[in-house]
């Protein structure tokens, strides 16, 4: 048992009178871990950036110049003005993602203060099994349809009428929302998924949305629990009775939004500013394959993610507190050096790839190159298992490379019309092609 030291009063030199912090056997210390934590050393000065460039005007552009900054100078770089710790080089990164002892993702109904709206049916295996099934069996009809109409006309822009278009589709064909509902949906879908967002006008927006969407969604479950279909919705419902509208929403809610719309719109971007590297990818399946997995690892549509220590964890030379805030880059740590030769050059058939990390997990569930945040943290499986569904990865891949090779097929001689570029709304936001004009001929 620890011995402690009495709590007695006394006289400090300016008259005032304290007591002394008990003072218990080591093992049990009672400094406060903030003490600790704020301390800073000769040599540990951040001369070289600023914390105000993290949440710039230049850094919503372009950040990887300020990543590289941060990555090759300061790998843990602790941020006062966000409260936060930016974790940049590739194994930092990928250690952090996968130490579930230490670190913890928090789901999105935390950032809106609604840990108890409902439950995430997102893993469970009938949900899963539904998911990828109706994502085979609708995507090509989505992109046919999308692409016919394209087709019937002599220019076009690939980021709206293509990638966002297919992804929001895709979305309310494998839930079966009726057509004449697109824009309505799309509408409250997508202002609930920016409300997770750090800006109060986006999150009170959010929440908004999502009383619209239980609003909308709440006949259809009713309707769907009598009457069952081959749909998401449904789905839900026959992996749990009692399956309620509020469950439905947090589903969506919690499911993986950005990366299909964002790595389409960025691979296109990529593509077509590559005029070498587009020859490659139209010249086969598996090219165009590997230039979806170069995509997410040169220009990843989810920049970060965040982990929060479960308890008091020393990592690269710093006392982590308990329910620290660490920003987990995958766009640095896609870029880095040390793991990816020419790191910057976008090459579809890039040779330093590899499926599996020393650690035992799949890179971002399967992913050959780079990491994935929005596709969840690195498997013990790899991307196609042989007992269970494949993986969020390997879905949204497999149906970005069809829908790819379905558009290829209804037009040719793609040129831009304009000078694209990447950005994201706000800070902290999908960084995405958001518009890319280009005209075509119709095949």
């Amino acid at each position: 048992m620890a011995s402690v030291i009495k709590n007695e009063p006394f006289a400090g030199r300016n008259g005032v009178v304290i007591s002394k912090r008990p003072i218990r056997n080591e093992g049990s210390p009672e400094y406060r871990t903030y003490e600790v934590h704020q301390r800073e050393r000769v040599g540990e000065s951040t001369e070289k950036i600023k914390p105000a460039q993290l949440i710039s005007e230049a850094y919503r552009q372009n950040p990887y110049p300020l990543l590289e900054i941060l990555r090759e100078n300061y790998p843990c770089y602790r941020d006062w003005l966000s409260n936060s710790y930016w974790i940049t080089p590739y194994n930092e990164v990928t250690s952090i993602f996968t130490d579930e002892a230490n670190f913890e993702t928090r789901p999105k109904t935390w950032y809106y203060g609604l840990d108890y709206l409902g439950r995430d049916l997102g893993q469970e295996p009938g949900v899963l099994e539904a998911e990828e099934r109706l994502i085979d069996a609708q995507g090509k009809l989505v992109a046919a349809e999308i692409s016919g109409a394209l087709a019937s006309k002599t220019s076009g822009d690939l980021a709206t009428e293509f990638a966002a278009q297919y992804s929001i589709q895709l979305l309310m064909t494998t839930l079966a929302i009726p057509e004449e509902d697109t824009g309505r949906f799309a509408s409250i879908f997508w202002r609930m998924q920016r409300g997770t967002s750090w800006n109060p006008q986006l999150q009170q927006e959010g929440r908004k949305a999502i009383n619209a969407l239980i609003s909308y969604l709440d006949p259809i479950v009713t309707q769907r629990t009598s009457q069952p279909g081959d749909d998401l919705i449904s789905a839900m419902i026959q992996v749990d009775s009692q399956v309620t509208v509020q469950d439905v929403v947090v589903t969506l809610l919690e499911r993986d939004h950005e990366t299909l719309q964002g790595a389409l719109a960025n691979m296109w971007f990529l593509l077509l500013t590559h005029p070498g590297e587009f020859e490659k990818a139209c010249s086969e399946k598996r090219l165009m394959k590997l230039a979806y997995m170069e995509t997410l690892r040169h220009s990843t549509p989810v920049l970060s993610a965040h982990r929060f220590a479960r308890n008091e964890v020393e990592r690269y030379g710093r006392l982590i507190p308990k329910g620290s805030r660490l920003v987990c880059s995958a766009a640095a740590a896609n870029r880095d050096p040390r793991i990816f030769k020419n790191p910057d050059t976008f090459i579809v058939d890039r040779k330093d790839m590899c499926q599996r990390e020393p650690r035992g997990q799949y890179r971002a569930d399967g992913l050959a190159t780079g990491i994935a945040f929005g596709l969840g943290k690195p498997s013990l499986q790899p991307a196609v298992p042989e007992d269970q569904p494949r993986s969020h990865y390997a879905i949204a891949r497999d149906t970005a490379v069809t829908a790819s090779q379905i558009l290829l097929q209804h037009i040719e001689n793609i040129e831009l019309i304009d000078e694209p570029h990447l950005s994201s709304l706000t800070v902290g936001e999908m960084h995405t092609c958001w518009k890319l004009p280009v005209t075509f001929k119709a095949k």
